[in-house]
């Protein structure tokens, strides 16, 4: 999908394009390339003058790899954005080349920031001015949709803490409490990951001297907004661990309740075991065995054997 934006009235608007023609008769600011087509990359090229390579978006490339300026001042720079929805949390890669005062975007699907910046560009004049506003006005967006996700990640664990805190947890209950928790620190996680990688993106834009000085201003107190995230992200790292060694000590705790109804039985059922053992050995000279009343003698003693462990247990409060 190509989309394409122009400038007016320092607002942005997008731009329909179904041909080569119709890309020829703009002047964009902002060209956005959503899984692109082999035949967009084409009009691209023919165009613009820039080729998009094929492994553009991928995961694995060295971090020399992925901020890099050409001899021609051609900027490159491949970031990580963060989706953060109900089904599935993931960082997603966008390649940006900012050639000729025109920004290209590069990724795989659309993205809530990029949604958002769109919105706001629309809605707010003068808040874009030239192609860098654009990636920096997206890095700035990227960090706050960073600090929305973390709030939630706050509200979800206050539900978890108040499951395992303030209730009798079972182990049903706290299997689902650590499914829950695994699942908000594997987002705070991405949280981290997607900040870190935007504070060296903003880093290398300021060191490329690319930037006026208010944008220059800007791209420090995005670095700022992301430095006070940092320590939002460690703070939910430690309330996560605590959180999960909870639950793991309430699930230890019911293991334990089983093993000590075991261990009860197995020691007050061993004196009738002992009594019904003895009198099981097949010797002749033992008086019980022609006594009238050796048998409900023995199973009296037997049930005397079982009761009085548990009496003495129950009084000790080892059975509660």
């Amino acid at each position: 999908m190509l989309n394409v934006f122009t400038l007016a009235n320092g607002r942005l608007f997008q731009e329909e394009i179904e041909s080569p023609g119709a890309l020829a008769n703009v002047r964009p600011v902002w060209v956005d390339l959503e899984a692109p087509t082999p035949e967009e990359k084409t009009w691209i090229a023919e165009r613009f003058g820039v080729t998009i390579p094929e492994d553009v978006v991928d995961d694995d490339l060295e971090e020399s790899a992925r901020f890099y300026e050409e001899d021609n001042g051609e900027l490159h720079i491949r970031s990580d954005f963060l989706i953060d929805d109900d089904e599935t949390r993931r960082n997603v890669r966008v390649a940006f080349i900012l050639h000729n005062k025109v920004l290209f975007s590069i990724h795989g699907e659309d993205l809530p920031v990029f949604r958002l910046l769109r919105l706001r560009a629309r809605r707010i004049p003068a808040l874009i001015e030239d192609a860098k506003d654009v990636l920096l006005k997206l890095y700035d967006a990227d960090a706050e949709y960073s600090a929305d996700a973390l709030e939630g990640i706050y509200d979800n664990l206050e539900k978890v803490s108040a499951r395992v805190l303030k209730e009798e947890v079972n182990d049903q209950a706290a299997g689902q409490a650590l499914a829950a928790i695994a699942r908000e620190e594997d987002l705070n996680g991405r949280i981290r990951r997607n900040v870190m990688d935007t504070r060296r993106a903003l880093s290398f834009m300021m060191r490329s001297r690319m930037l006026n000085a208010e944008q220059f201003e800007e791209a420090r107190q995005i670095l700022r907004d992301i430095d006070s995230l940092d320590s939002h992200t460690a703070f939910l790292f430690d309330k996560i661990n605590f959180l999960m060694d909870a639950t793991v000590g309430f699930i230890n705790i019911n293991q334990n309740k089983i093993i000590k109804i075991f261990s009860v039985a197995s020691v007050a059922l061993l004196p009738p075991t002992l009594i019904a053992s003895i009198y099981g050995m097949n010797f002749q000279a033992m008086p019980e065995l022609n006594w009238r009343f050796g048998y409900p003698f023995a199973i009296g003693l037997m049930l005397v054997s079982i009761i009085s462990p548990f009496w003495y247990f129950n009084r000790k409060g080892w059975l509660k």
